[in-house]
């Protein structure tokens, strides 16, 4: 293991003045990416939503820390700091205003929950058998992560490609950098590794699929099923008219495989056409007649 690595995992002198340092820095980074337009729907945004990258903060302080005490209370603090902050700093740009702190309720948990984890995680650093059974569940959800982002990357590439890197990197790592047994880490590097494989294979025989109901008769012109529709380029996906029954009237019903800018064109029996500029992403689109 490089020097490096020795050093980001245990070697570091983790006073209470860094830690509270290191948290403001994360809250105010992780407020940055959530609040930059440009940002969203891209790999950076990933911080704001799931754990990977938290995963890494918790196990760096974990490795660093002196005691079991001492390790359970910085992550505790380390939490408590960060995650308000993220929240804070995005009010004054956020339509929910104050009302965005409700979202805080779920990390508030996990904050809390930070004081056993912290604790037990400890436990890795004696570098034991049972140690790994502590990080395994560390990688699961890593593997979890890449598994969603990895599928994004899918619909969306080459966003969300850092990402899906950084988790393939995490699982790979953790072990190698944690434990100094050869058996533990080259067993699990393995199991990492396999894990990898069997989520890339499952998201590329699975590829990922966002149906909805992009437009319904009368929003801004009157169809039915004597009309048809379609995508200038078909690589976004399929489209075709439905009539829904719970709400009686005509729709048009997509089914995106890429994200992107398309036109859509809806066309009368007469052969009169009407386009539609179509810009879609992984959870939502955008429809403007041109």
């Amino acid at each position: 293991m490089s020097k490096l690595l020795k050093k980001a995992f245990g070697g570091i002198d983790l006073t209470w003045p860094k830690l509270i340092l290191a948290a403001v820095i994360a809250g105010v980074f992780t407020a940055a990416m959530a609040i930059i337009p440009a940002l969203h729907y891209t790999s950076f945004n990933a911080i704001t939503v799931t754990f990977e990258v938290w995963i890494l903060f918790g196990i760096l302080i974990i490795m660093n820390s002196k005691s079991n005490l001492d390790s359970a209370l910085k992550c505790f603090v380390f939490f408590l700091i960060s995650q308000p902050l993220v929240y804070l700093l995005q009010v004054p740009f956020s339509w929910q205003d104050w009302g965005l702190f409700g979202y805080y309720k779920y990390w508030f948990i996990w904050t809390v929950l930070c004081l056993p984890m912290g604790f037990i995680g400890y436990y890795l650093k004696k570098g034991k058998w049972w140690g790994y059974l502590i990080l395994l569940p560390m990688i699961l959800l890593t593997a979890y992560s890449y598994f969603t982002y990895f599928s994004d990357f899918l619909f969306s590439r080459p966003r969300y490609i850092l990402i899906s890197l950084f988790c393939i990197c995490a699982m790979i790592l953790y072990p190698a950098a944690i434990f100094e047994n050869k058996k533990i880490r080259r067993v699990g590097t393995a199991v990492s590794a396999v894990a990898i494989v069997c989520v890339t294979i499952l998201c590329l025989l699975n590829p990922p699929v966002y149906s909805t109901e992009i437009m319904g008769s009368g929003d801004e012109c009157a169809f039915d099923d004597t009309y048809s529709v379609s995508l200038s380029d078909d690589s976004y996906g399929g489209v075709e008219i439905r009539y829904i029954e719970s709400i009686e009237i005509f729709m048009v019903h997509a089914d995106f495989r890429r994200a992107g800018k398309t036109i859509l064109t809806l066309e009368a029996p007469n052969g009169e056409k009407t386009d539609y500029d179509l810009s879609i992403e992984r959870d939502r689109y955008e429809i403007t007649k041109r």
